[in-house]
């Protein structure tokens, strides 16, 4: 028979590991009204990572460049849209972006303040005073951009708050693979 503590413990790993497979990101999809993203039978790359005029430079990764183009192609290709051949022009251009930074929330100067939370203080068991530093974290996006070729009028937007700081090789394949999976899962169907 299983001791009370091995039960609970084995229950907590089980809600932990449920709470793990619950996973999803934050995504925000937009659609010009205007047109229609039917008009893309085929893309070709809006262009490579890059600054922006008068910006400082950016110092991209080419290997993470290559998984999120490889995983924004083969989600295109699920949709029916293919590269555009060697010296045909493409009905679509694909863009696409990365962003990362860092967020402090709370206050400053670190000390001590007024706060709630479970616990031991005064007044009791449910508040009191206590530690309230910041809190650090941070916030990464991954955009997709659809382009009409011919007149550069926007198609559709996509980003996925999905950070990949810190990620390199097949964890930071699985993270891209799952942002543009969620993204084209609110891909237009007109």
């Amino acid at each position: 028979m299983l001791s009370i503590r091995l039960r609970c413990a084995l229950g907590v790993l089980a809600a932990a590991g449920a709470l793990a497979g619950c996973t999803t990101l934050n995504v925000v999809s937009d659609v010009n009204p205007a047109l229609s993203v039917s008009v893309c039978q085929t893309y070709a790359w809006a262009g490579n990572f890059r600054s922006g005029d008068g910006s400082p430079p950016v110092i991209a990764n080419p290997l993470i460049e290559t998984r999120l183009r490889a995983a924004i192609a083969a989600n295109l290709a699920a949709k029916g849209v293919q590269p555009a051949p060697p010296g045909t022009p493409a009905s679509c251009l694909v863009g696409y972006g990365l962003g990362n930074r860092t967020i402090v929330e709370g206050t400053y100067p670190y000390g001590w303040g007024w706060g709630w939370g479970w616990g031991w203080g005064w007044p009791g068991p449910y508040g009191g005073w206590g530690w309230d530093g910041p809190y650090v974290y941070n916030h990464g996006l991954i955009a997709v951009n659809l382009y009409e070729a011919q007149g550069h009028q926007p198609l559709w937007h996509a980003s996925a708050e999905q950070s990949l700081q810190g990620l390199t090789g097949d964890k930071a394949e699985a993270a891209i693979n799952q942002a543009v999976a969620a993204m084209f899962a609110k891909y237009p169907q007109h």
